[in-house]
């Protein structure tokens, strides 16, 4: 009986997406550090990564990076700290999007 709780239990936990918090930045500055890259401020490298350089937006925790799924909404939020609400595959490092918003 226990194990038929804790197995219901996980399976209902995997339905529901977790929340991950850290910077939006791109893939060629995975640790959010864009002082070497020179291109201005943190947000303005972040997109110029992305539009001019095929990198792609990421989101880094500080200490990892995990590619988003929404490669649109990121951009407004490019160098700042959010809460990205979703569910993580942990064998590609992709966070699949359901929700980005302003983290305090």
């Amino acid at each position: 009986m226990k194990r038929a709780f804790a197995f219901t239990f996980l399976a209902a936990g995997m339905m529901f997406g977790a929340s991950f918090t850290g910077v939006i930045t791109d893939s060629a500055c995975a640790n959010g550090d864009h002082k070497a890259m020179g291109m201005g401020d943190n947000a303005e490298c972040t997109k110029a990564c992305v539009r001019a350089h095929g990198a792609e937006y990421v989101l880094y925790d500080g200490k990892k990076a995990y590619t988003l799924s929404d490669q649109k909404t990121p951009e407004q939020f490019a160098g700042k700290k959010v809460m990205v609400m979703g569910t993580l595959d942990a064998k590609t490092s992709t966070l699949k999007v359901d929700s980005i918003k302003a983290a305090q």
